[in-house]
């Protein structure tokens, strides 16, 4: 699967929680992040191919951020039971960013992310 994506994914640092808008629920957190799409980890598993608004909201105390959450339109691309069981990968990706979006996710990836090391897990999966 790694191979058809566009570019690297970064893990953030950062405690992250998104909700689904619509209705307000609280849909996990973010695991990590690309200008294309996100990994949410939550504990029940979603729908794939749904539409939805998810909120991002990034941690308050970031220094220089001028904005601490993105509200944005998404479709579930696929998602997958972790390996615990108690989990479920969501993959979603973004389908309208706005000029805001990708200012505030360049600076987050910019600053509070892990370095992402590929390694041979991640050539065979998710």
């Amino acid at each position: 699967m790694s191979e058809r994506r566009k570019e690297t994914r970064r893990k953030l640092m950062a405690f992250t929680p998104v909700y689904d808008l619509h209705p307000r629920t609280l849909w996990g957190y973010l695991g990590d992040l690309t200008l294309h799409g996100a990994l949410v980890i939550g504990e029940r598993p979603i729908e794939v191919g749904k539409e939805t608004t998810l909120t991002i909201e990034f941690p308050n105390d970031l220094p220089d951020m001028t904005e601490t959450h993105a509200t944005i339109p998404i479709r579930v691309a696929w998602c997958h039971q972790d390996e615990s069981p108690h989990y479920f990968n969501i993959g979603v990706e973004f389908v309208a960013l706005t000029p805001q979006h990708v200012q505030l996710f360049r600076e987050i990836l910019d600053r509070y992310h892990f370095r992402h090391v590929m390694s041979d897990t991640d050539s065979h999966g998710g």
